[in-house]
């Protein structure tokens, strides 16, 4: 007896409706079964949702359907953020790789620059490596040259600064010096009275008529003018001293002290 073999049927979609509604029907509850049946023989959370052609929601579950969508989730996230850290930390040993290319590239130059290195380089290279170093020297001669014509700058500026201060200095003293003289009448220091001149004055004769206590004021205040000068000068060998309207010379070694002399004029 020759079994008939069954035609295999082709997956395409179903043009007749009625046909395609029975399909469907059997077919889901084939699913389902399907899903309960791995559930129990495998131990494994099963769920199942489907959506017909009209719209209608079919669902099966080995526990809660609720239970099974949120560990979906939580897992498609968590598998989402570690692909995620994945190709960020692929893209950083990318990143690292061409960077320790480039350090160990321009570390080779470097060391060719300070004619290490140097034997695998042809013709062109070294020819090349020479404008290099000659461009390089350029740049640093002219930082150089430009940095000493800065500080010459900066140094004849403060030339000219204490210049300046200097001349201010020479005005001002020169200013000083020219009030000082306006004030004592042109004199760089007190004037000097004859002798002769004040005895006459003293005595009360001449023809101006000068009184003996306006001579004796006049000359103890020319006296005390005179006394307020410097008396440690070493070519001076006398001293002046008035004594009741008497004007000598004395000796330096006999004479009497300075504060006598003024309690005299004083008296």
């Amino acid at each position: 007896m020759v079994k008939m073999m069954r035609e295999k049927i082709k997956i395409k979609k179903i043009d007749y409706l009625p046909a395609r509604q029975v399909t469907f029907s059997k077919r889901r509850r084939g699913l389902f079964k399907k899903a309960a049946e791995l559930s129990v023989l495998c131990e494994s959370e099963v769920a199942v949702v489907i959506f017909s052609a009209t719209g209608k929601l079919f669902d099966y579950s080995s526990s809660s359907i609720e239970d099974v969508i949120e560990r979906y989730k939580a897992h498609t996230n968590g598998v989402e953020k570690s692909n995620k850290q994945f190709l960020e930390l692929q893209l950083e040993n990318e990143k690292h790789i061409k960077l320790s290319k480039e350090l160990e590239e321009k570390s080779r130059q470097l060391r060719q620059m300070k004619g290490e290195d140097l034997e695998g380089l042809n013709l062109d290279e070294l020819l090349k490596l020479e404008q290099l170093v000659e461009g390089s020297l350029g740049r640093v001669i002219e930082t150089k040259e430009e940095l000493i014509m800065s500080e010459i700058m900066s140094l004849e500026k403060k030339g000219a600064e204490l210049v300046e201060t200097n001349n201010q200095l020479r005005q001002r003293v020169s200013n000083y010096h020219n009030h000082m003289a306006m004030l004592s009448g042109g004199n760089t220091g007190p004037a000097l009275v004859e002798p002769e001149t004040l005895n006459t004055n003293i005595g009360g004769g001449g023809e101006d008529g000068m009184s003996s206590e306006s001579a004796t004021m006049a000359t103890s205040t020319s006296c005390n003018s005179a006394l307020s000068l410097s008396l440690e000068d070493d070519c001076s060998d006398v001293t002046l001293s008035l004594k009741l309207g008497n004007l000598q010379l004395r000796d330096p070694n006999t004479e009497r002290t300075i504060e006598n002399i003024r309690e005299e004029i004083y008296s």
